[in-house]
């Protein structure tokens, strides 16, 4: 079974570069509703089985934009265990000026996550964002008869739980780097072992985008 994942349209505060989180939701940019119809119609010809999407409005959107390009009508099926990393309160704060006095562990959070402390900013460990995005999708390949599925989540939190369910440690969930906005990764698993690990058959492809 294939299962496609995707991180949401570049939003509001994505550009402001800003912390938004589990709980922050800024606006999709203008632009962004094009590259989510550029992805939607490269993955057009799917035939997803579902869509699974977090319930943030910058999800949604994009979920419901893909959606609009597919031949084939699916369910979307919103959950908020694929929410963004809770960030605490990091949310709605600009980077530059957390880094000031949080730099090291801004660095860690983006390149080291086995050193990444959320305790100062009262926020979620990444290993339980990890563990419930994972849930998702082992339900969701429980439940469904041949897939292929399709998840749209979050940067941080989507990033990491795919590089976990292909099997790589918590040093190595960042060595690839974060998923791009609207970019396509595509797993696949064999739907008699759910829990894994899975096969990476495409990692954060952005080739349909316009330069």
């Amino acid at each position: 079974m294939k299962l496609y994942f995707t991180r949401h349209g570049k939003t509001q505060w994505n550009q402001e570069k800003r912390f938004q989180g589990m709980g922050g939701d800024s606006p999709l940019l203008a632009e962004s509703y094009a590259e989510i119809k550029a992805l939607g119609k490269a993955i057009k010809e799917v035939p997803f089985e579902k869509i699974y999407s977090s319930t943030s409005k910058r999800a949604s959107d994009t979920a419901q934009g893909i959606l609009a390009e597919l031949n084939e009508p699916v369910e979307i099926v919103y959950t908020d265990d694929l929410r963004e990393l809770g960030l605490g309160s990091l949310e709605g704060q600009l980077i530059e000026e957390i880094r000031k006095t949080h730099g090291e562990n801004l660095d860690n959070l983006r390149h080291h996550l086995e050193k990444y402390d959320p305790t100062p900013f009262g926020a979620e460990p990444m290993e339980h964002a990890i563990a419930r995005i994972e849930s998702v999708v082992r339900k969701a390949v429980s439940e469904a008869s041949e897939g292929p599925l399709l998840f749209v989540g979050h940067g941080a939190a989507l990033t990491a739980a795919i590089q976990s369910m292909v099997g790589k440690p918590l040093e190595e969930l960042r060595a690839a780097g974060g998923l791009l906005n609207s970019s396509l990764t595509i797993l696949e698993t064999n739907e008699a072992d759910v829990d894994g690990p899975y096969q990476m058959k495409l990692w954060n492809d952005v080739c349909f985008l316009e330069k």
